[in-house]
């Protein structure tokens, strides 16, 4: 039988190793577009993991090829590397990486993936070892691992949640909303309290995921009225748990200032209220927030603007910088990007024949009533914003429900959406 190593050849193996990272990055990208659905997402998993299988089955040189690319490392070779490590096992290897990110934070986002991209089995051992390391870092990564698979941590979440470590502490709060952790509501609530706005934030998004209504809504309704990073994250969640009269009157509050133009508009749409949709038309005319009007429309009657025509030409004097690179990763994309133009005198049209099929006063998602089958199905068919918004419906409808990973690989994806019903 011949050598593997003699089978080997070096410009194949290289290749896998670049396609690997470049088309994580793409996939990455693609869990938060608006174009992608779960068939979409599993057919670029494919193209990564046939990468990655060749890596797996050229051996010692792949891990050369993979150790090279760190050198000048970004986020794809950061997945690709600490992949190819977890799958030998090779516990020297993890802790460099690990020490890497560490000195570099902006590269966690590619060692989570990789952990939350290998099969479970590739973990026994790695992760249980991650739990119960001193290091923050390790319990961190080992915490988000089991979330991504959706295993419980059990006592190692109940510990870190109350970390002296303040990243180690938020990703905690966080966790126990993702996984359903009611027993761990009250921490959450304590958390409310919390010097660390990372902290106080999570804790209060995972307080109301896991039930609690009064405490969290208010600082998380504080969150959405001040300018932080979290305040879109905030709106996504209130929004959808708020009464309409409240939600409405968040609404008034967030149009008084002009420059939350932007965050208005997305929150019609997340709030599910019908009496917005004509003002959403309306938002079409203007270029600035044409489309993301569109989507908020979308997300309240289940249209799917290009797919009915109902959308029109771009402009034709938009501006498009025809000098970005794709692959360069400090290139900031647009979010209306790849959404359509939507065509006002088209959906006023539409409205003026259909409003009679909306009640007012009963909150819509896609088209219909917030329901837990409905929300599956948009799970199933929707694209991966809409996804995103069904999972947490799931989680407000039953407190204690675990937060559907729509950004998991999509075979696993698949697997788990086969057991919802």
């Amino acid at each position: 039988m011949a050598n593997p190593a003699s089978l080997v050849i070096p410009h194949i193996i290289e290749q896998h190793v670049e396609e690997a990272g470049f088309l994580w990055r793409q996939r990455s990208n693609a869990v938060n577009e608006p174009h992608y659905d779960l068939n979409d997402l599993i057919k670029l998993d494919d193209r990564v993991a046939a990468h990655l299988d060749g890596i797996v089955v050229a051996g010692e040189y792949a891990v050369g090829v993979c150790d090279a690319t760190l050198e000048n490392a970004g986020l794809g070779e950061i997945f690709t590397a600490t992949v190819r490590a977890i799958v030998d096992k090779d516990q020297n290897r993890l802790d460099n990486l690990i020490a890497l990110v560490e000195a570099a934070p902006e590269f966690l986002p590619g060692l989570y993936s990789a952990f939350g991209w290998v099969s479970a089995p590739y973990l026994q051992g790695i992760v249980a070892a991650l739990l119960s390391s001193k290091q923050p870092l390790k319990q961190q990564v080992g915490i988000v691992a089991c979330v991504m698979h959706r295993v419980d941590p059990g006592i190692a979440l109940t510990e870190t949640i109350a970390s002296e470590e303040p990243m180690l502490r938020a990703r905690a709060f966080r966790a126990a909303g993702e996984l359903g952790r009611r027993d761990l509501l009250e921490m959450c609530i304590n958390g409310l309290q919390d010097t660390n706005v990372v902290c106080r934030f999570w804790a209060g998004w995972s307080a109301i995921l896991l039930g609690e209504r009064d405490k969290a809504l208010s600082v998380l309704n504080d969150i959405v009225l001040s300018f932080n990073a979290f305040r879109q994250h905030a709106m996504h969640l209130v929004l959808k748990v708020l009464s309409l009269p409240n939600a409405q009157q968040l609404l008034k509050t967030i149009a008084q200032e002009p420059s939350n133009k932007r965050l208005l508009i997305q929150g019609a749409g997340i709030s599910g209220d019908v009496q917005y949709l004509p003002w959403l038309i309306n938002q079409m005319d203007d270029e600035q927030s044409s489309r993301l009007a569109g989507e908020s429309f979308s997300l309240i009657t289940g249209l799917d603007l290009a797919y009915l025509d109902l959308e029109r030409d771009s402009p034709s004097d938009k501006n498009i910088d025809s000098n970005e690179d794709p692959e360069d990763e400090k290139i900031v994309v647009d979010s209306d990007d790849n959404l359509p133009w939507p065509d006002p005198v088209k959906l006023q049209a539409w409205w003026d024949i259909n409003k009679s099929g909306f009640t007012q006063g009963t909150r819509y998602f896609m088209g219909a009533a917030v329901t837990r089958e409905h929300c599956i199905q948009v799970l199933k068919i929707g694209y991966q914003r809409q996804r995103f918004a069904a999972a947490q419906y799931l989680c407000a409808l039953k407190p204690g429900t675990s937060l559907f990973p729509v950004s998991a690989p999509g075979w696993r994806q698949k697997r788990w959406l086969a057991k919802l019903f």
